[in-house]
């Protein structure tokens, strides 16, 4: 397999100046990066790696979330309105970091398309068979770990989902309820909220392993 790399910062600068003249076309935008040397190969390695690093972020993310839950719930004479301020913009950034997540996984997929399409049309141009057939079990086999990769990354995707939904009702409750009471329901979702919150980190542990994982068989 063809070594694949960071690319370099000259490289993506004659990219993004392509970019106005081919009119934002995937395929256009493909063709230009490869002119720069740069394969489909190596922008999925770089978009893998952009997709692990939004779940480290996404996953710091929500445990500064749950620890603000946590303050909220545990000291007393607690300012509510402040509380309050303070839960709504964790959520807001919990959201924002999910987003950030599935937006990179789409691009991941939008590029793995791409790749793969070309390589199982190019297994027609091979005149010698034993080629052809070592390069489409190659293929194959690359798909096989992909699939699994990105199955890993929905899972951790998917596992935002309860969080986000627990986290954002309880700021709705507080919102409109700045009293005892809401305390009270907040302490009880908290245990709850710590449960999503750590199978969530679990789910993405294991894509990121995954992500590492398949990085490092396309290197090889």
């Amino acid at each position: 397999m063809m070594t694949t790399h960071r690319i370099p910062i000259r490289l993506i600068v004659i990219a993004a100046l392509a970019l106005p003249l081919i009119g934002g076309c995937a395929t256009a935008y493909y063709d230009a990066m490869e002119k720069a040397g740069i394969h489909k190969r190596d922008i999925l390695v770089d978009r893998v790696k952009d997709a692990r690093d939004s779940q480290v972020d996404a996953q710091q993310q929500f445990k500064s979330a749950l620890e603000q839950f946590a303050s909220v719930v545990t000291l007393k004479d607690t300012d509510l309105k402040r509380a309050y301020e303070k839960l709504n913009a964790e959520h807001e950034d919990c959201e924002k970091a999910a987003r950030k997540v599935s937006s990179r996984i789409d691009r991941v997929e939008a590029v793995a398309d791409a790749l793969f399409d070309e390589w199982k049309g190019e297994l027609d141009l091979y005149k010698r068979a034993d080629l052809r057939e070592s390069s489409r079990k190659q293929m194959k086999a690359t798909q096989s770990r992909y699939r699994g990769m990105l199955a890993s990354m929905h899972r951790a995707e998917k596992s935002m989902e309860p969080v986000l939904g627990t986290f954002y009702d309880n700021v709705l409750f507080l919102k409109h309820n700045l009293n005892a009471q809401a305390i009270t329901s907040l302490k009880i979702e908290f245990s709850a909220l710590r449960g999503k919150i750590d199978g969530l980190v679990r789910r993405m542990n294991e894509s990121i392993e995954s992500s590492n994982t398949f990085i490092a068989d396309l290197r090889q």
